[in-house]
């Protein structure tokens, strides 16, 4: 009876023992869900953040693009306000220069002030044909007008030679200076402007041409000679605008 009953009680241990050993492998199952499942929580929360990083990243740079936009908005508004400016005064100097014309085309033209007298003073004396010295003046001009610099520059030269005791030849000097310097040509815009000042220094542009000459100057990186025109026009115009200005230059300098 003894030996029947041991076998059975050895399947009865045996059938007691598995669920004991099936908890402990489910057990050891879920802890190691559990740890894969917070390694995974931990590298989401890492992902979150470092996208969370990069969009306050994205938005700092999208605010300085838009401070940039704005900014080089303020800058164009600037440049466009000061191409009008300089446009204006451009067509402010040929409105000017084409009333000084109609005066010398005028009966005793040759006894107005500024031009003509300083031409007179220099030991202008007729031309022998009004007609084409007019209208070779008035070619460069128009030149001037329509923005062909070189041409223009050409075409006062050309004035210049052949009428160099002309009522126009302060203006010749002036404007060929002009278109000389428009023409990026400094070095001989340097000479005419120059010429004018020291030639015509009564004349009411005399201030404008050492300006003018000035700037040649400075494109040209010639520092010293601009220097001392800038001190020059400083001390002999103090009172016109374009001596204010220079002097304004040489407080900063």
């Amino acid at each position: 009876m003894r030996q029947r009953l041991l076998p059975s009680l050895c399947l009865l241990a045996c059938l007691l023992a598995a669920p004991a050993r099936a908890g402990l492998f489910d057990d050891d199952e879920a802890r190691k869900r559990i740890e894969q499942l917070r390694t995974e929580v931990t590298e989401l929360t890492q992902r979150a953040e470092t996208v969370s990083r990069n969009q306050l990243d994205f938005a700092n740079q999208a605010e300085a693009l838009r401070a940039d936009i704005a900014r080089l908005r303020g800058d164009i508004e600037v440049i466009r306000n000061e191409l009008e400016t300089t446009q204006k005064r451009q067509k402010d100097f040929y409105l000017d220069l084409d009333n000084r014309l109609r005066k010398f085309e005028q009966p005793g033209a040759a006894d107005t002030p500024a031009d003509a007298s300083a031409a007179t003073a220099a030991g202008a004396s007729p031309a022998a044909d009004p007609a084409a010295e007019t209208a070779r003046y008035e070619a460069a001009l128009d030149q001037l007008k329509a923005g062909k610099f070189k041409e223009a520059a050409a075409g006062f030269a050309s004035f210049i030679g052949t009428w160099p005791k002309s009522n126009l030849l302060p203006a010749a000097y002036y404007w060929g200076g002009y278109a000389q310097a428009q023409a990026r040509n400094h070095a001989k815009a340097v000479e005419l402007f120059a010429h004018f000042a020291a030639t015509w220094p009564n004349d009411e542009r005399a201030p404008n041409a050492l300006e003018a000459e000035i700037a040649s100057l400075e494109a040209l990186k010639e520092v010293k000679r601009a220097r001392a025109t800038l001190e020059q026009l400083a001390a002999r115009y103090p009172a016109s605008d374009a001596g204010k200005r220079a002097r304004a230059r040489l407080k900063k300098k």
